[in-house]
């Protein structure tokens, strides 16, 4: 039994396993409407019909067909969905995330649980070797809710079938930390492949039975 009763490690998705940038992507839209990247980016990407994609209550071309006519865009769909998905990148912090990751397998359960919908999880899962490390994948427009509501986690917390104190959460986000964290969930704010490394091990995380709590240094791993 692990120490401090930690059963699964869950990994947020978005800037921890797979860095993005929406900027590429409002500014190529930025040619195909009146709009500035700026607006598009507060209207389109932070917006009720995004919430609503990542809920899976739209399904892909709704999505865009409602994005269209909020933006005015003069871009057919097929040539909407290669921008669309172009704000993803793989970096050395996620190679070393990942690598946690695989060896944290070898002890406990590994999941992933992250806002997203399903054209950006076809793209990153044809793209970029992230999702074959876990056990689970907690997708939210699968689930039918987004992060920070609450009944995500719930739900996460009884599909796994355990406590939340079982649960060690990492997310780049706070205010979903802090909502994870108001169930029980032992949740940490992630910011860097070292400081994931030093929550592990504040935890007493350990890879195997034969091994010390992890390095200070992930790029030592």
């Amino acid at each position: 039994m692990p120490e401090a009763g930690i059963k699964v490690i869950l990994f947020d998705l978005g800037n921890v396993l797979v860095d993005l940038d929406f900027r590429p992507a409002t500014e190529r839209i930025s040619g195909f409407c009146s709009k500035g990247p700026d607006e598009i980016l507060k209207l389109f990407f932070n917006s009720e019909v995004t919430n609503s994609f990542e809920k899976g209550e739209l399904s892909a071309e709704e999505f865009y067909k409602q994005a269209k006519d909020m933006l005015g865009l003069k871009l057919g769909y097929e040539s909407f969905v290669p921008i669309w998905n172009e704000i993803f990148f793989f970096s050395l912090k996620n190679r070393t995330v990942y690598h946690i990751a695989n060896r944290l397998k070898e002890k406990y359960r590994i999941g992933l649980l992250s806002n997203t919908n399903i054209l950006h999880y076809r793209y990153i899962k044809n793209n970029f070797p992230v999702f074959n490390v876990f056990e689970r994948l907690f997708l939210s427009f699968e689930v039918g809710a987004i992060k920070p509501d609450k009944v995500i986690y719930r739900k996460v917390v009884k599909e796994l079938g355990v406590l939340p104190e079982n649960i060690f959460y990492t997310d780049d986000r706070p205010e979903l930390v802090k909502s994870a964290a108001s169930l029980g969930i032992k949740s940490f704010i992630f910011t860097s492949a070292e400081k994931l490394v030093k929550d592990l091990s504040s935890l007493n995380i350990v890879f195997d039975d034969q091994q010390e709590p992890f390095s200070s240094d992930p790029f030592l791993l």
